[in-house]
C-alpha cells in the first residue's frame, strides 16, 4: 500500500518552564528560552498538490500565533504538537494520518503519530 504525505517545517522562539524538572537539572524551574522545531507532516490523496506547502504551512503558523502564548510557560513538546492535531483534524477531517516533530533547539523532543479513524 502507498501512502503519500506532505511536511513543512517551522520555527518557534518560545520561553517555558519546567516547574517540576528533577533536582539534577533545576535551571529548568526557572523561565528559559527554546528555539522550537516544529514539523508537521499530513496524508495526502493524490500527486497534485492536494494540500499546498505555503498555504499548509501558513495555517499552521497563524494557528501558533494564537495558541502558543495561551499554552502557558509549562507546556511541553507534546502539548504544541497536540495544539497542532486539534487544528489540523478540525481544519482537514478526521481521514488522515498526521506525524508532528517537536524538539527544543533541534536537540530533544517528541515525535508524535495520529492516526486516521477506521
Amino acid at each position: 500500500m502507498r501512502q503519500m504525505f506532505i511536511w513543512v517545517t517551522l520555527q518557534r522562539e518560545f520561553i517555558h518552564q519546567y516547574e517540576n524538572a528533577p533536582c539534577q537539572v533545576d535551571f529548568l524551574r526557572y523561565p528559559h528560552r527554546h528555539l522550537l522545531h516544529i514539523k508537521v507532516k499530513i496524508e495526502v490523496y493524490h500527486n497534485d498538490r492536494e494540500l499546498e506547502f505555503i498555504l499548509f504551512k501558513r495555517g499552521i503558523d497563524n494557528h501558533l500565533n494564537l495558541k502558543l502564548p495561551a499554552i502557558g510557560m509549562n507546556a511541553s513538546c507534546e502539548d504544541v504538537a497536540d495544539i497542532l492535531f486539534s487544528y489540523l483534524q478540525e481544519k482537514y477531517g478526521v481521514d488522515r494520518d498526521i506525524e508532528i516533530e517537536v524538539s527544543e533547539d533541534a536537540e530533544n523532543g517528541c515525535e508524535l503519530f495520529y492516526t486516521k479513524e477506521e
